[in-house]
Protein backbone atom coordinates (compact mmCIF):
# COMPACT_ATOMS: atom_id res chain seq x y z
CA UNK A 1 0.00 0.00 0.00
CA UNK A 2 1.10 3.43 -0.88
CA UNK A 3 2.29 6.41 1.75
CA UNK A 4 -0.41 8.78 2.26
CA UNK A 5 2.28 11.65 0.19
CA UNK A 6 2.49 9.25 -2.82
CA UNK A 7 -1.42 9.12 -3.03
CA UNK A 8 -1.72 12.79 -2.19
CA UNK A 9 0.72 13.45 -5.07
CA UNK A 10 -0.97 11.48 -8.04
CA UNK A 11 -3.82 13.00 -6.60
CA UNK A 12 -2.19 16.27 -6.94
CA UNK A 13 -0.42 15.24 -10.31
CA UNK A 14 -3.89 13.61 -12.38
CA UNK A 15 -6.85 15.23 -10.85
CA UNK A 16 -5.79 19.14 -10.61
CA UNK A 17 -2.48 19.46 -12.58
CA UNK A 18 -4.17 17.10 -15.42
CA UNK A 19 -1.37 15.16 -15.69
CA UNK A 20 -1.55 11.56 -17.65
CA UNK A 21 -1.99 8.58 -15.56
CA UNK A 22 1.42 7.25 -17.59
CA UNK A 23 2.99 10.16 -17.30
CA UNK A 24 2.87 9.92 -13.38
CA UNK A 25 3.21 6.28 -13.34
CA UNK A 26 6.44 7.20 -15.12
CA UNK A 27 7.80 9.70 -12.31
CA UNK A 28 7.14 7.22 -9.18
CA UNK A 29 7.92 4.15 -10.78
CA UNK A 30 4.65 2.65 -10.93
CA UNK A 31 1.87 0.57 -12.66
CA UNK A 32 -0.51 3.54 -14.85
CA UNK A 33 -3.54 0.94 -12.98
CA UNK A 34 -2.12 1.85 -9.63
CA UNK A 35 -2.45 5.58 -10.50
CA UNK A 36 -5.88 5.46 -11.89
CA UNK A 37 -7.12 3.31 -8.81
CA UNK A 38 -5.89 5.98 -6.38
CA UNK A 39 -6.41 9.24 -8.63
CA UNK A 40 -10.31 8.08 -9.11
CA UNK A 41 -10.31 6.58 -5.40
CA UNK A 42 -13.59 8.01 -3.47
CA UNK A 43 -13.35 6.41 -0.13
CA UNK A 44 -9.99 6.14 1.83
CA UNK A 45 -11.15 3.76 4.55
CA UNK A 46 -8.93 2.24 7.49
CA UNK A 47 -8.22 -1.26 6.58
CA UNK A 48 -8.48 -3.88 9.35
CA UNK A 49 -5.83 -6.16 9.83
CA UNK A 50 -6.39 -9.23 7.91
CA UNK A 51 -5.90 -12.71 9.60
CA UNK A 52 -5.14 -15.71 8.02
CA UNK A 53 -5.71 -18.94 8.91
CA UNK A 54 -3.18 -21.46 10.76
CA UNK A 55 -4.03 -24.58 10.05
CA UNK A 56 -1.34 -25.74 11.97
CA UNK A 57 -0.71 -23.30 14.67
CA UNK A 58 -4.62 -22.89 15.50
CA UNK A 59 -4.77 -25.81 17.07
CA UNK A 60 -2.17 -26.07 19.60
CA UNK A 61 -2.57 -21.88 20.17
CA UNK A 62 -4.47 -22.30 23.52
CA UNK A 63 -2.12 -24.44 24.92
CA UNK A 64 0.94 -22.61 23.97
CA UNK A 65 -1.29 -19.17 25.83
CA UNK A 66 -1.83 -21.17 28.91
CA UNK A 67 2.17 -21.90 28.79
CA UNK A 68 3.11 -18.38 28.89
CA UNK A 69 0.79 -17.11 31.32
CA UNK A 70 1.89 -19.34 33.66
CA UNK A 71 5.30 -18.27 33.01
CA UNK A 72 4.88 -14.83 33.03
CA UNK A 73 3.80 -15.38 37.14
CA UNK A 74 7.55 -17.01 37.35
CA UNK A 75 10.84 -15.73 37.38
CA UNK A 76 12.30 -15.11 34.36
CA UNK A 77 15.03 -18.06 34.99
CA UNK A 78 11.82 -20.12 35.69
CA UNK A 79 10.27 -19.47 31.89
CA UNK A 80 9.82 -22.07 29.12
CA UNK A 81 11.78 -21.70 25.97
CA UNK A 82 9.94 -22.12 22.82
CA UNK A 83 12.44 -24.15 22.10
CA UNK A 84 11.19 -25.96 25.04
CA UNK A 85 7.70 -25.45 24.44
CA UNK A 86 7.89 -26.72 20.43
CA UNK A 87 9.82 -30.09 21.91
CA UNK A 88 6.22 -30.60 24.50
CA UNK A 89 3.86 -30.12 21.66
CA UNK A 90 5.40 -32.42 19.65
CA UNK A 91 5.84 -35.09 22.20
CA UNK A 92 2.54 -34.63 24.19
CA UNK A 93 0.04 -32.93 21.14
CA UNK A 94 1.14 -33.93 17.91
CA UNK A 95 2.40 -30.90 16.11
CA UNK A 96 3.48 -30.67 13.14
CA UNK A 97 4.62 -27.82 12.56
CA UNK A 98 8.48 -26.86 12.22
CA UNK A 99 10.05 -24.86 15.44
CA UNK A 100 10.53 -21.78 13.67
CA UNK A 101 6.45 -21.07 13.93
CA UNK A 102 6.83 -21.76 17.31
CA UNK A 103 9.08 -19.68 18.29
CA UNK A 104 7.68 -16.74 16.17
CA UNK A 105 4.24 -17.07 17.83
CA UNK A 106 5.71 -17.22 21.57
CA UNK A 107 7.63 -14.25 20.72
CA UNK A 108 4.53 -12.21 19.29
CA UNK A 109 1.95 -13.64 21.39
CA UNK A 110 4.06 -13.00 24.82
CA UNK A 111 4.51 -8.76 23.53
CA UNK A 112 1.15 -8.89 23.13
CA UNK A 113 0.23 -10.31 26.97
CA UNK A 114 2.93 -8.06 28.77
CA UNK A 115 1.15 -5.21 27.21
CA UNK A 116 -2.12 -6.23 28.02
CA UNK A 117 -0.94 -6.73 31.76
CA UNK A 118 0.91 -3.18 31.65
CA UNK A 119 -2.15 -1.56 30.06
CA UNK A 120 -4.63 -3.52 32.32
CA UNK A 121 -2.74 -2.35 35.88
CA UNK A 122 -4.64 1.05 35.11
CA UNK A 123 -8.14 0.39 35.69
CA UNK A 124 -6.87 -1.64 38.84
CA UNK A 125 -10.48 -1.78 40.05
CA UNK A 126 -11.64 -4.35 37.78
CA UNK A 127 -8.76 -6.19 37.25
CA UNK A 128 -7.90 -9.89 38.56
CA UNK A 129 -5.14 -9.97 40.34
CA UNK A 130 -4.74 -6.80 41.88
CA UNK A 131 -5.06 -5.45 45.31
CA UNK A 132 -4.96 -2.12 47.51
CA UNK A 133 -3.55 -1.79 51.13
CA UNK A 134 -3.82 0.34 53.91
CA UNK A 135 -3.85 0.47 57.51
CA UNK A 136 -7.05 1.28 59.96
CA UNK A 137 -7.21 1.64 63.55
CA UNK A 138 -10.08 0.35 66.16
CA UNK A 139 -10.54 0.22 69.76
CA UNK A 140 -9.37 -2.91 71.45
CA UNK A 141 -9.12 -4.30 75.35
CA UNK A 142 -6.34 -5.22 76.55
CA UNK A 143 -4.86 -5.49 80.20
CA UNK A 144 -8.42 -4.03 81.27
CA UNK A 145 -7.47 -0.83 79.12
CA UNK A 146 -8.87 0.08 75.71
CA UNK A 147 -6.40 1.36 73.46
CA UNK A 148 -6.29 2.42 69.93
CA UNK A 149 -4.56 -0.56 67.86
CA UNK A 150 -3.99 -0.15 63.69
CA UNK A 151 -4.67 -3.40 61.67
CA UNK A 152 -3.47 -4.05 57.86
CA UNK A 153 -6.02 -4.31 55.32
CA UNK A 154 -5.73 -5.66 52.23
CA UNK A 155 -8.96 -5.81 49.52
CA UNK A 156 -9.40 -7.30 46.16
CA UNK A 157 -11.70 -4.54 44.19
CA UNK A 158 -12.05 -7.20 41.65
CA UNK A 159 -13.72 -9.85 43.57
CA UNK A 160 -14.51 -7.48 46.89
CA UNK A 161 -12.57 -9.95 49.02
CA UNK A 162 -10.01 -8.68 51.65
CA UNK A 163 -7.49 -10.08 54.41
CA UNK A 164 -6.77 -8.42 57.78
CA UNK A 165 -4.19 -8.91 60.70
CA UNK A 166 -4.11 -6.24 63.43
CA UNK A 167 -0.04 -4.64 65.06
CA UNK A 168 0.68 -2.68 67.30
CA UNK A 169 2.38 -0.02 65.07
CA UNK A 170 1.95 1.18 61.49
CA UNK A 171 6.04 0.39 61.23
CA UNK A 172 7.63 -0.50 58.30
CA UNK A 173 8.53 -3.68 59.95
CA UNK A 174 4.67 -4.12 60.77
CA UNK A 175 3.68 -3.52 57.10
CA UNK A 176 5.91 -5.79 56.08
CA UNK A 177 5.43 -8.59 58.10
CA UNK A 178 1.58 -8.35 57.33
CA UNK A 179 2.02 -8.30 53.83
CA UNK A 180 3.95 -11.19 53.85
CA UNK A 181 1.80 -13.29 56.07
CA UNK A 182 -0.89 -12.49 53.61
CA UNK A 183 1.01 -13.48 50.82
CA UNK A 184 1.85 -16.73 52.65
CA UNK A 185 -1.54 -17.70 53.75
CA UNK A 186 -2.76 -16.92 50.18
CA UNK A 187 -0.23 -18.79 48.28
CA UNK A 188 0.21 -16.15 45.94
CA UNK A 189 1.43 -12.69 45.30
CA UNK A 190 -0.76 -9.66 43.56
CA UNK A 191 0.63 -8.40 40.36
CA UNK A 192 -0.29 -4.97 41.53
CA UNK A 193 -0.70 -3.20 44.88
CA UNK A 194 -1.99 0.16 44.97
CA UNK A 195 -0.62 1.87 48.21
CA UNK A 196 -1.25 5.26 50.13
CA UNK A 197 1.65 7.41 50.83
CA UNK A 198 2.44 5.08 53.51
CA UNK A 199 5.73 6.65 55.29
CA UNK A 200 6.76 3.41 56.21
CA UNK A 201 6.92 2.56 52.43
CA UNK A 202 7.85 6.22 50.97
CA UNK A 203 10.35 8.27 52.31
CA UNK A 204 9.69 11.59 50.14
CA UNK A 205 7.65 12.44 47.30
CA UNK A 206 9.47 14.75 44.80
CA UNK A 207 8.31 18.05 43.25
CA UNK A 208 7.22 15.88 40.58
CA UNK A 209 5.68 13.12 42.01
CA UNK A 210 8.97 10.79 42.08
CA UNK A 211 9.40 8.80 45.35
CA UNK A 212 12.00 7.85 47.65
CA UNK A 213 11.53 4.47 48.69
CA UNK A 214 12.46 3.57 52.16
CA UNK A 215 15.54 0.81 51.87
CA UNK A 216 14.10 -2.02 53.55
CA UNK A 217 10.60 -1.79 51.48
CA UNK A 218 12.30 -1.67 48.15
CA UNK A 219 14.59 -4.85 48.72
CA UNK A 220 10.84 -6.55 49.79
CA UNK A 221 9.43 -5.57 46.37
CA UNK A 222 12.06 -6.84 44.47
CA UNK A 223 12.32 -10.01 46.52
CA UNK A 224 8.49 -10.79 45.74
CA UNK A 225 8.42 -9.25 42.43
CA UNK A 226 4.92 -7.80 42.50
CA UNK A 227 4.28 -4.08 40.68
CA UNK A 228 3.06 -0.87 43.29
CA UNK A 229 1.65 2.42 43.11
CA UNK A 230 1.37 5.04 45.01
CA UNK A 231 -1.72 7.46 44.99
CA UNK A 232 -1.46 11.45 43.77
CA UNK A 233 -0.56 12.82 47.14
CA UNK A 234 -4.60 14.18 48.68
CA UNK A 235 -6.42 11.45 46.52
CA UNK A 236 -7.18 8.94 48.37
CA UNK A 237 -9.98 8.32 46.35
CA UNK A 238 -7.62 6.31 43.71
CA UNK A 239 -8.07 3.63 46.39
CA UNK A 240 -11.56 3.91 47.32
CA UNK A 241 -11.82 -0.21 47.37
CA UNK A 242 -9.50 -0.36 50.34
CA UNK A 243 -11.02 2.87 52.04
CA UNK A 244 -14.26 1.44 52.04
CA UNK A 245 -13.20 -2.22 53.36
CA UNK A 246 -10.98 -0.73 56.43
CA UNK A 247 -14.17 0.69 56.95
CA UNK A 248 -16.18 -2.52 56.24
CA UNK A 249 -13.62 -4.67 58.95
CA UNK A 250 -14.11 -2.18 61.78
CA UNK A 251 -18.09 -2.18 62.03
CA UNK A 252 -18.01 -5.98 61.14
CA UNK A 253 -15.29 -7.71 62.67
CA UNK A 254 -13.40 -5.30 65.16
CA UNK A 255 -16.31 -3.32 67.27
CA UNK A 256 -17.43 -3.04 69.85
CA UNK A 257 -14.09 -3.51 71.61
CA UNK A 258 -12.36 -7.05 71.18
CA UNK A 259 -10.32 -8.30 74.37
CA UNK A 260 -6.88 -9.88 73.35
CA UNK A 261 -4.35 -11.21 75.87
CA UNK A 262 -2.54 -12.72 73.03
CA UNK A 263 -2.02 -10.56 69.86
CA UNK A 264 -0.89 -13.54 67.37
CA UNK A 265 -3.42 -15.62 68.36
CA UNK A 266 -6.23 -13.51 67.74
CA UNK A 267 -4.77 -12.66 64.44
CA UNK A 268 -5.03 -16.63 63.38
CA UNK A 269 -8.52 -16.28 64.23
CA UNK A 270 -8.91 -13.62 61.80
CA UNK A 271 -8.07 -15.62 58.73
CA UNK A 272 -11.35 -18.01 58.44
CA UNK A 273 -13.34 -15.00 59.11
CA UNK A 274 -12.36 -13.21 56.29
CA UNK A 275 -12.62 -16.30 54.35
CA UNK A 276 -16.62 -16.75 55.45
CA UNK A 277 -17.51 -13.52 54.36
CA UNK A 278 -16.87 -14.42 50.80
CA UNK A 279 -20.18 -16.64 50.86
CA UNK A 280 -21.97 -13.79 49.34
CA UNK A 281 -22.81 -12.03 46.06
CA UNK A 282 -21.07 -9.61 44.87
CA UNK A 283 -22.45 -6.74 45.07
CA UNK A 284 -22.39 -5.62 41.27
CA UNK A 285 -21.66 -8.39 39.49
CA UNK A 286 -24.46 -11.01 41.15
CA UNK A 287 -22.13 -13.75 41.07
CA UNK A 288 -20.45 -14.91 45.08
CA UNK A 289 -17.38 -13.52 45.31
CA UNK A 290 -15.47 -16.53 46.76
CA UNK A 291 -15.63 -17.51 42.93
CA UNK A 292 -14.22 -14.03 41.19
CA UNK A 293 -11.73 -14.78 44.14
CA UNK A 294 -10.72 -17.69 42.27
CA UNK A 295 -10.28 -15.50 39.47
CA UNK A 296 -8.38 -13.11 41.29
CA UNK A 297 -5.53 -16.50 42.39
CA UNK A 298 -4.91 -17.45 39.05
CA UNK A 299 -3.47 -14.36 38.35
CA UNK A 300 -1.67 -14.13 41.20
CA UNK A 301 2.25 -14.52 41.10
CA UNK A 302 3.86 -17.39 42.16
CA UNK A 303 5.70 -17.81 45.62
CA UNK A 304 9.62 -16.80 46.05
CA UNK A 305 11.18 -20.57 48.13
CA UNK A 306 12.35 -18.19 50.49
CA UNK A 307 10.27 -15.41 53.59
CA UNK A 308 11.74 -12.12 53.59
CA UNK A 309 13.60 -10.76 56.57
CA UNK A 310 11.21 -8.41 58.25
CA UNK A 311 13.66 -6.96 59.69
CA UNK A 312 16.23 -3.76 59.40
CA UNK A 313 19.98 -3.30 60.78
CA UNK A 314 21.21 -0.26 62.56
CA UNK A 315 24.55 0.25 64.02
CA UNK A 316 24.04 2.01 67.08
CA UNK A 317 26.74 3.25 70.01
CA UNK A 318 25.75 2.03 74.18
CA UNK A 319 26.11 4.59 76.34
CA UNK A 320 28.07 4.11 79.51
CA UNK A 321 25.54 1.71 80.98
CA UNK A 322 25.68 0.01 78.11
CA UNK A 323 22.06 1.26 77.24
CA UNK A 324 21.12 1.72 73.53
CA UNK A 325 18.43 4.00 71.44
CA UNK A 326 16.09 2.46 69.06
CA UNK A 327 13.41 4.32 68.05
CA UNK A 328 13.49 6.16 71.37
CA UNK A 329 13.52 3.54 73.34
CA UNK A 330 16.31 1.92 75.55
CA UNK A 331 17.22 -1.44 75.40
CA UNK A 332 19.78 -2.70 77.42
CA UNK A 333 23.15 -4.72 76.25
CA UNK A 334 25.93 -5.50 78.12
CA UNK A 335 28.47 -3.67 80.31
CA UNK A 336 31.69 -4.96 77.84
CA UNK A 337 29.61 -3.11 75.24
CA UNK A 338 29.31 0.39 77.29
CA UNK A 339 29.95 3.39 74.89
CA UNK A 340 31.03 0.80 71.94
CA UNK A 341 29.17 0.30 68.96
CA UNK A 342 26.69 -2.78 68.77
CA UNK A 343 24.61 -4.02 65.54
CA UNK A 344 20.64 -4.05 66.24
CA UNK A 345 18.08 -6.16 64.32
CA UNK A 346 14.59 -4.39 64.43
CA UNK A 347 11.56 -6.75 63.64
CA UNK A 348 8.14 -5.71 64.21
CA UNK A 349 7.88 -7.41 68.09
CA UNK A 350 11.55 -7.99 69.09
CA UNK A 351 14.98 -5.88 69.10
CA UNK A 352 17.60 -8.21 68.92
CA UNK A 353 21.41 -6.97 70.02
CA UNK A 354 24.47 -8.51 68.24
CA UNK A 355 27.94 -8.67 68.19
CA UNK A 356 30.14 -8.42 65.66
CA UNK A 357 30.17 -11.95 63.98
CA UNK A 358 26.39 -11.25 64.32
CA UNK A 359 25.86 -13.50 67.42
CA UNK A 360 23.05 -12.65 69.63
CA UNK A 361 23.99 -10.78 73.02
CA UNK A 362 20.50 -10.05 74.47
CA UNK A 363 16.80 -10.41 73.13
CA UNK A 364 13.94 -7.98 73.84
CA UNK A 365 10.18 -7.74 73.29
CA UNK A 366 9.85 -4.37 70.92
CA UNK A 367 8.49 -1.85 72.75
CA UNK A 368 5.13 0.18 72.30
CA UNK A 369 3.37 2.52 73.88
CA UNK A 370 4.52 4.51 77.27
CA UNK A 371 7.22 2.05 78.51
CA UNK A 372 10.70 3.80 77.52
CA UNK A 373 12.94 1.45 78.81
CA UNK A 374 13.80 -2.24 78.23
CA UNK A 375 16.08 -4.23 80.83
CA UNK A 376 17.47 -7.76 80.93
CA UNK A 377 19.58 -7.89 83.76
CA UNK A 378 21.55 -11.02 83.19
CA UNK A 379 24.67 -9.99 81.54
CA UNK A 380 24.62 -7.18 84.17
CA UNK A 381 24.70 -9.30 87.02
CA UNK A 382 28.27 -9.94 87.30
CA UNK A 383 28.70 -6.56 87.30
CA UNK A 384 26.66 -6.29 90.12
CA UNK A 385 28.02 -9.18 91.81
CA UNK A 386 31.40 -6.91 92.43
CA UNK A 387 29.01 -3.75 93.80
CA UNK A 388 26.28 -5.46 95.60
CA UNK A 389 25.48 -2.04 97.31
CA UNK A 390 24.72 -1.07 93.81
CA UNK A 391 21.56 -3.30 93.38
CA UNK A 392 19.19 -0.57 95.81
CA UNK A 393 19.91 2.35 93.02
CA UNK A 394 18.36 -0.29 90.20
CA UNK A 395 15.38 -2.07 89.67
CA UNK A 396 16.62 -5.26 89.76
CA UNK A 397 14.35 -6.84 92.72
CA UNK A 398 11.47 -5.62 90.54
CA UNK A 399 12.23 -8.43 87.88
CA UNK A 400 13.28 -11.16 90.52
CA UNK A 401 10.65 -13.52 91.30
CA UNK A 402 9.76 -12.62 95.06
CA UNK A 403 11.21 -15.60 96.27
CA UNK A 404 14.73 -14.14 95.12
CA UNK A 405 13.81 -10.69 96.18
CA UNK A 406 13.07 -12.28 99.42
CA UNK A 407 16.64 -13.94 99.93
CA UNK A 408 18.52 -11.21 98.42
CA UNK A 409 17.32 -8.68 101.36
CA UNK A 410 18.39 -11.33 103.95
CA UNK A 411 21.50 -12.29 102.97
CA UNK A 412 25.17 -10.45 103.91
CA UNK A 413 27.28 -8.26 101.35
CA UNK A 414 29.14 -11.47 100.76
CA UNK A 415 26.26 -13.84 100.14
CA UNK A 416 24.57 -11.08 97.40
CA UNK A 417 28.04 -11.38 95.49
CA UNK A 418 27.98 -15.22 95.37
CA UNK A 419 24.33 -15.21 95.03
CA UNK A 420 24.50 -13.02 91.94
CA UNK A 421 27.43 -14.57 90.22
CA UNK A 422 25.40 -17.96 90.47
CA UNK A 423 22.33 -16.24 88.87
CA UNK A 424 24.83 -15.25 86.57
CA UNK A 425 25.97 -18.27 85.33
CA UNK A 426 23.18 -20.36 85.55
CA UNK A 427 19.90 -17.59 84.82
CA UNK A 428 19.70 -18.51 81.14
CA UNK A 429 16.72 -16.14 78.63
CA UNK A 430 15.23 -14.95 82.21
CA UNK A 431 13.86 -18.42 82.72
CA UNK A 432 13.64 -18.68 86.66
CA UNK A 433 11.25 -21.74 86.88
CA UNK A 434 14.22 -24.43 88.32
CA UNK A 435 16.02 -21.73 89.80
CA UNK A 436 12.91 -20.66 91.87
CA UNK A 437 12.48 -24.69 92.58
CA UNK A 438 15.96 -25.29 93.56
CA UNK A 439 16.02 -22.05 95.96
CA UNK A 440 12.82 -23.25 97.15
CA UNK A 441 14.03 -26.61 98.18
CA UNK A 442 17.48 -25.23 99.83
CA UNK A 443 15.40 -23.04 101.99
CA UNK A 444 13.93 -25.86 103.22
CA UNK A 445 15.78 -25.76 106.47
CA UNK A 446 16.42 -22.64 106.94
CA UNK A 447 19.02 -19.54 104.81
CA UNK A 448 20.85 -21.65 102.36
CA UNK A 449 24.54 -20.94 101.04
CA UNK A 450 25.14 -20.01 97.22
CA UNK A 451 26.41 -23.71 96.96
CA UNK A 452 22.94 -25.36 98.56
CA UNK A 453 21.06 -23.69 96.21
CA UNK A 454 23.48 -25.14 93.49
CA UNK A 455 23.43 -28.60 94.41
CA UNK A 456 19.56 -28.45 94.41
CA UNK A 457 19.68 -26.66 91.57
CA UNK A 458 22.04 -29.32 89.59
CA UNK A 459 20.19 -32.28 91.23
CA UNK A 460 16.75 -31.30 90.03
CA UNK A 461 17.99 -30.75 86.50
CA UNK A 462 19.50 -34.15 86.51
CA UNK A 463 15.82 -35.16 87.68
CA UNK A 464 14.01 -33.76 84.79
CA UNK A 465 15.65 -36.04 82.80
CA UNK A 466 13.46 -38.33 81.15
CA UNK A 467 14.05 -42.18 81.00
CA UNK A 468 11.88 -44.36 79.12
CA UNK A 469 11.19 -48.53 80.69
CA UNK A 470 12.60 -50.66 78.35
CA UNK A 471 11.53 -53.94 78.47
CA UNK A 472 13.87 -57.01 78.75
CA UNK A 473 13.69 -58.97 75.80
CA UNK A 474 15.12 -61.94 77.80
CA UNK A 475 13.15 -63.12 80.15
CA UNK A 476 14.72 -62.75 83.49
CA UNK A 477 14.36 -65.32 86.52
CA UNK A 478 13.08 -64.56 89.19
CA UNK A 479 15.14 -63.55 92.25
CA UNK A 480 14.52 -65.68 95.81
CA UNK A 481 13.68 -63.72 98.51
CA UNK A 482 16.59 -62.79 100.62
CA UNK A 483 16.37 -63.96 104.67
CA UNK A 484 18.54 -62.36 107.57
CA UNK A 485 20.92 -64.17 109.68
CA UNK A 486 22.97 -67.61 108.53
CA UNK A 487 19.83 -69.69 109.54
CA UNK A 488 20.39 -71.08 105.78
CA UNK A 489 23.51 -72.46 106.09
CA UNK A 490 22.55 -75.14 108.87
CA UNK A 491 21.36 -77.45 105.87
CA UNK A 492 24.82 -78.06 105.38
CA UNK A 493 24.91 -79.49 108.70
CA UNK A 494 22.13 -81.34 109.20
CA UNK A 495 22.88 -84.73 110.39
CA UNK A 496 20.95 -87.92 108.69
CA UNK A 497 18.86 -89.12 111.00
CA UNK A 498 19.01 -92.92 111.06
CA UNK A 499 16.23 -96.04 112.12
Amino acid sequence: MLQVEQIDYIRLEANQKGCTYSGVASRMNLDPRTVKKYADQEKFEQRGKVVRPSPIMDPVKPIVDKWIKEDLKKKKKNHRTAKRMYQQLVKNHSFKGSARTVRDYVSKRKRELKEYIEESSLPLDSTPGTAQVDFGTAPFEYNNVVIDLPYLVMSFPFSNCFYFQVFPSENTECLLEGLQRMFHYMGGVPRTIRFDNLSPAVKKIGAKGERELTETFERFVLHYGFQYEFCNPGKGNEKGHVEAMVKYVRNNFLLPECFITDLDHFNEAQWQLAEEDRDRLHYDKNVLQSVLFSEDEEEWLILPEKKFECARREEVTADKTGMVTVDKKLYSTSPRFAKEKVRVQISYNEIMILNDHNEIIVKHSRLYGAKRKSMVWQPYLHLLSRRPRAIKYTNLYEQFPPIWTDYLMNCTEEEQKEALRLLGTLLKNNDFSLLNKALKQASSHGHPSSDHIKHCFYTLRKDNRLYQEVEPKVKVPPVPEATRGLSHYDAFFKQEVTT
